[in-house]
């Protein structure tokens, strides 16, 4: 693994790391991603690198095409005036419109948008789809948010939104904090303000207007079909192995379903309080119950099977990264494992981590992973059926069609396949075998270089 500390070899690659921290010094989430690609894409920079400086291609790369901000008021259930911050980084377009979620996160601000932008360029193009990279969100926190507290920041949110997205322009989609009922109340706010049935102007949108079957479950499902070809190539049987997985929101819960079916016992889940552990698997319905009917702590799982023990999270390591399994999913948020939680799993004797979450591993705790000889699946690859199914829920209202769940789950899992086959030939053209971290960088960026080349310098 190419880390933050080795010597940079290339003067071009080492400017542009500088400059642009320089100009962005106090967004360190997003300095954290552009070090994790770029220095991984050295060997490349270094072999193009006249080409790549005479047309300034990093400096291009690393600065979002537009950063749009904005306020969005909203009145509470008590008559109050509440003011959020709104967000929209339409971050590259060279190979098709800017694609990526919206978070509705008290954490939100600019450098997370960032960020997140600028990995779904990358994730967006590993894809194989005609998709541009983009994020976007507010820090309006939903929690104990009543439904009509909820449409109104919805409402207002879209207000502004509105002006800046379309489905040849900017297609947004949910993300941490936006379901299905906030994409519902967006989707009905832009429909009203622009007089016009678009239905490819956001996805994940519900069944009766649009949505795509096997949306919800892509994300998760995308996850394990690529953590079952990254230990298939390796030689690892999945069936029999056991699991925990950080989280238990959409992706965590659709990671779990298809993680049982391909065989592997799932042993603990978590939400920000705590985790909680059964020996015996994880009774998915349950979950299901009390975070996706109920909206409720995963605590309340006791209530379902008292058997299990529940542990609350420590001041600095989250409580399921204690317990034993062979395979990591960490599917909650950024930076959730850090060196010191790598080098626990690491002791407990875990094989692979796949990236359910965006950026979940630090860097220095991926460098360590892969020292030990564990198996990594990016988030940039492995979370990216997600948005694959966004683009082919793009496809359907386009078409004026509408696909089976088996059709879109199947395409599903041959874009994820093929996701696996790019990273694994990338990484072994530049002598990084197994290393798919940086296999999925030296992937996407390839297709996204060309693209920008070729279109000059804009």
């Amino acid at each position: 693994m190419i880390t933050c500390e080795r010597q940079i070899k290339s003067d071009y690659l080492k400017t542009v790391i500088e400059k642009t921290e320089a100009k962005n010094i106090h967004e360190k989430e997003f300095i954290q991603a552009l070090k994790e690609v770029l220095l991984s894409l050295e060997p490349v920079i270094i072999k193009n690198e006249n080409e790549y400086k005479a047309s300034a291609l990093l400096e291009r790369l690393v600065e979002p095409e537009r950063v749009i901000s904005f306020r969005v008021p909203w009145v509470d259930d008590k008559g109050q005036v509440q003011v959020n911050r709104g967000f929209r980084i339409q971050f590259n377009g060279a190979i098709g419109p800017y694609k990526g979620g919206l978070r509705f996160h008290p954490s939100v601000n600019q450098s997370i948008m960032k960020f997140l932008a600028f990995e779904q360029i990358f994730k967006n193009a590993l894809t194989g789809l005609p998709i541009g990279g983009g994020k976007g969100g507010s820090d309006f926190d939903p929690k104990r948010k009543s439904d009509m507290e909820i449409m109104k920041f919805c409402q207002s949110f879209m207000n502004e939104l509105q002006k800046h997205i379309g489905q040849d322009l900017d297609v947004p989609a949910g993300d941490i904090g936006v379901g299905g009922r906030e994409i519902g109340y967006l989707f009905g706010q832009y429909r009203k303000i622009r007089n016009t049935y678009e239905a490819g102007v956001l996805t994940g949108k519900g069944l009766e207007y649009g949505g795509s079957l096997a949306r919800k479950e892509a994300t998760g499902y995308g996850l394990m079909y690529f953590m079952r070809e990254m230990l298939k190539a390796n030689n690892i049987q999945v069936e029999g192995k056991t699991a925990i997985i950080s989280g238990s929101g959409n992706v965590a819960i659709y990671a779990c379903e298809k993680a049982q079916e391909m065989g592997i016992k799932v042993l603990a889940m978590s939400d920000s309080s705590g985790c909680i552990y059964d020996k015996n698997g994880i009774n998915l319905d349950a979950v299901k119950e009390i975070k996706e009917v109920k909206r409720g702590r995963i605590k309340e799982y006791l209530n379902y099977v008292p058997s299990a023990q529940y542990f609350e999270n420590g001041i600095n390591i989250p409580a399921i990264y204690s317990i034993k399994a062979d395979i990591i999913l960490p599917c909650a948020t950024q930076n959730d494992i850090d060196l010191e939680t790598a080098k626990i799993l690491v002791s407990n004797g875990a094989m692979a981590v796949g990236e359910g979450a965006n950026m979940p591993c630090t860097n220095e705790a991926v460098e360590y992973f892969i020292e030990n000889k564990v198996l990594v699946a990016p988030g940039k690859a492995a979370n990216a059926g997600g948005v694959a199914t966004s683009a082919l829920e793009m496809s359907q209202n386009s078409s004026r069609c509408s696909w089976t769940f088996e059709e879109v789950d199947k395409k599903l899992e041959n874009i994820m396949v093929n996701i696996f086959k790019q990273c694994s030939e990338s990484a072994k053209e530049y002598d990084f075998a197994n290393n798919y971290v940086v296999g999925a960088n030296i992937a996407a960026f390839k297709k996204i270089s060309g693209a920008m080349i070729a279109q000059g310098i804009i």
